[in-house]
Order: C-alpha cells, then structure tokens, then sequence
C-alpha cells in the first residue's frame, strides 16, 4: 500500500526540523513542495533549504506542485475553504496516484500539522474519495506558539489558567477575554480595534527566521507601532505570517 507522511518542519528555521521528521523526509521516494506564487517564493526557498540539508538518501526526490488560490468571490467563508480544499484534494490525488505500489510520499507542512493547517482534511478527503489506496502518518512540528513564547521569553499560561488559541475572525466577532489569548491568521489586524487598557500584547512576525520581528508591550501604546511595522514588512518581503498573544491578568491574581 501507499504511504504518505505529512511532517511539521517549524516556522522557518531548518532548526526546528526534529530527528523524527529527518527520517520520515529520508523514508520517501517523493517529496512534495507546495509552490504559492512569485510574492511567496521564499516560503519555497526554506523547504527547498530544508531538503538540501537533512535528505540525504540520494534515491529521494522532490515534485514541486502549484497551490491554487481561494476563490472568495460570492461565497461564504466556510464555502470558500471548501471548495479551495476540493481543488487541492484533486492536486493531492494526483501526486499520490503517481507514486510506485508501496511507495512513500511526503508533504512537508509549515508549523504543526494539527494547529490551523489543512494538510490531514486534504489528505483525510483524497483518502475517502475511494480511488486511491493508501495511509499515512502525521509528525509533529515546533508550531508558531511556541517560537512566539521562545522569541518573547515568556510562558503562555499564566498560573493555573487556560490558553484560549483563535483566529481575528473569531477575536473580531467574540472580543477579547481574560487570561491568554493566542491569535493566529489576523489579516485584518484586529488587535487594532480593541480598546482595553489592561491588555498586554506580544506579537511576532517570520518566526525563526533571519528576519524575525517582535514587539511587546501594553497593546494600547503599541498597536499602532505595530501596524505600521506590519505593513512595511509586508511591502519589503511581499508576505507576511504573524501571530500574537494577548494578556489579561497577573499570575497568582485571585
């Protein structure tokens, strides 16, 4: 049967590849790099780093393959993402039906497989569509979270309490609540919007990379700082992935 690893390999620093991930990437015929557009080439530049660096087996190969894009026009959120994940699926199939009978394939996902990636929904999709026998197996990576805490020095956690992980959407929608509060895919900078004085912010851009950027501080002093620095990072590389963690509260606070 065919078998397909899907791997974490960190935030951007080759460093962040784990021993389990060096063997899986060594244990396939084929990996798989996904390519997002000239503006995104870098992203592209890392796995292919990645690669150069920890495979070592010369009969591994890789097959670079074109990451179509969301088609938001019309449709819904959740319509959007479904039918964008459709159109990878088809992508996916493909690649897996051209593997040899009893071959492995590998697909090497940013961050963590588990923690706002899409790769194990895909995959989960191909499978269950019928036309193509295979399983597979998850490695985990060092996530976004925890480069975030690493670059701030900080835990996430303040004593005793929860960690709550969302989206801007959501943050937009809900408002911000006590305690830890982590924020990942926030294109439309919602921490901006948010008026509360008690609310300390640590945000981080292109973690673990050469040009890794944080800041910190109490959010209504520095929100707009960060703003400004967002979008000239963005301007200078022509991407940007950041995330940030928001804080109410002291530890040992009753």
């Amino acid at each position: 049967m065919k078998h397909i690893n899907i791997i974490g390999i960190g935030t951007g620093n080759p460093e962040h590849v784990t021993m389990q991930a060096i063997k899986a990437m060594n244990a396939a015929e084929v990996i798989f790099l996904p390519l997002k557009g000239a503006d995104k080439e870098e992203l592209a530049e890392i796995r292919r780093e990645i690669c150069e660096r920890y495979v070592t087996r010369p009969a591994v190969r890789t097959v670079e393959f074109q990451v179509p894009q969301r088609q938001t026009a019309d449709r819904t959120y959740t319509q959007s993402v479904d039918a964008w994940h459709g159109e990878i699926a088809d992508i996916y199939g493909e690649l897996i039906s051209g593997l040899p009978d009893g071959g492995t394939g590998a697909f090497l996902v940013w961050g963590d497989p588990s923690l706002y990636d899409s790769t194990i929904r895909i995959i989960e999709r191909v499978r269950q569509a019928n036309s193509i026998e295979f399983d597979y197996s998850v490695v985990p990576g060092i996530t976004s979270i925890q480069a975030l805490a690493a670059s701030h020095k900080i835990p996430l956690n303040l004593v005793g309490e929860p960690v709550e992980i969302t989206t801007g959407r959501r943050l937009a929608r809900d408002g911000l609540r006590g305690g830890s509060t982590v924020v990942m895919l926030d294109g439309e900078q919602t921490f901006a919007k948010i008026d509360d004085a008690d609310a300390e912010i640590f945000w981080g851009a292109y973690l673990g990379t050469g040009d890794e950027i944080i800041r910190s501080g109490r959010l209504t002093d520095i929100a707009a700082d960060i703003q400004a620095l967002r979008t000239e990072a963005r301007q200078r590389h022509g991407w940007i992935m950041d995330i940030y963690l928001l804080r109410k509260g002291r530890d040992f606070e009753e």
